[in-house]
């Protein structure tokens, strides 16, 4: 299974998905492989170390926020408002100006650090205890967990398993660290920001595994030239040319009015939600042959 990133809504969404399977009688948590990256590979600690339904309850029941920021689509239309638009502002710069993913990882993580440069250093401890408020186990799970990230300082891909000598929290505030809201995230002595710069979903991790289930919030949609491959579409293409089979589960019209236009605002956790449980349900019996 692939969990990719997705914000605040993101992540209660593909929460409420697995739920929604799971009481529809299919269980995907059990799967031999799973990936996370970014907001998913939140989802991808939580799912393995806590039950659906208490982490279903606990988006549902949590104290909501004083106020929600702006409603809509993300595809309304709307502008996005706030520290999202400086963020998309400033990744779409650097991406029109990257040669190649390559380069655009690396310009990626040089800027971040730059502007990590002029903070207090504040920042890493409060991310790691933000991330680790949201795990409810903070080991490793002995299933096969992959939690993706990207040196700041090389540009480099990298992929945390519970063999890598490193926590699963770091791992996971790595993988979130978008380098602009969130700031790199060192482990030792590297610098790490989010797993999506590898790679959007990075489900070309799951290569040789006979059936993946994908699920992108962002509807398998990229900001990268197509020419780079960085889009699921062409990670699909190469797992079924290796022999996979690969369904996708994508929002429905209902969960992407429930995240809003800011994916990050925390107001939108519940309605995501629900709208992924609901979507859950009702997926679960044309997937049941693919996944048994």
């Amino acid at each position: 299974m692939v969990l990719h990133g997705g914000g605040s809504a993101g992540n209660a969404w593909e929460i409420g998905v697995v739920a929604g399977l799971f009481d529809a009688g299919l269980d995907v948590t059990e799967a031999d492989l799973i990936i996370g990256t970014s907001a998913g590979a939140t989802a991808a600690a939580q799912i393995t170390s806590a039950t659906t339904t208490e982490l279903l309850t606990a988006i549902l029941t949590a104290a909501p926020p004083q106020q929600r920021i702006h409603p809509g689509r993300p595809d309304d239309g709307r502008a996005p408002i706030g520290p999202v638009a400086d963020h998309m502002e400033r990744t779409s710069r650097i991406i029109a100006a990257a040669q190649d993913a390559a380069d655009m990882r690396r310009r990626m993580g040089a800027a971040a650090l730059d502007l990590d440069t002029a903070s207090d250093g504040s920042g890493q401890e409060r991310w790691r205890a933000t991330v680790a408020a949201r795990l409810p186990g903070q080991h490793w799970p002995e299933r096969t967990v992959l939690i993706t990230a990207v040196n700041a300082r090389t540009g480099e891909p990298v992929v945390f398993d519970r063999h890598s000598g490193v926590a699963l929290v770091d791992a996971v505030a790595a993988s979130s660290a978008n380098g602009f809201g969130v700031p790199p995230y060192r482990i030792a002595h590297d610098w790490y920001i989010d797993g999506g710069y590898r790679r959007n979903e990075n489900a070309d991790l799951a290569l040789g595994y006979g059936r993946v289930l994908v699920l992108s919030p962002f509807g398998g949609r990229s900001r990268h030239p197509l020419e780079w491959g960085m889009q699921l579409a062409a990670q699909v293409d190469e797992l079924c040319a290796s022999g996979s089979r690969v369904e996708t589960i994508f929002p429905d019209d209902t969960s992407l009015n429930a995240f809003g236009a800011n994916m990050m605002d925390p107001s939108t956790r519940p309605p995501a939600a629900r709208a992924g449980y609901d979507q859950g349900r009702i997926l679960a019996e044309q997937l049941m042959e693919f996944w048994r």
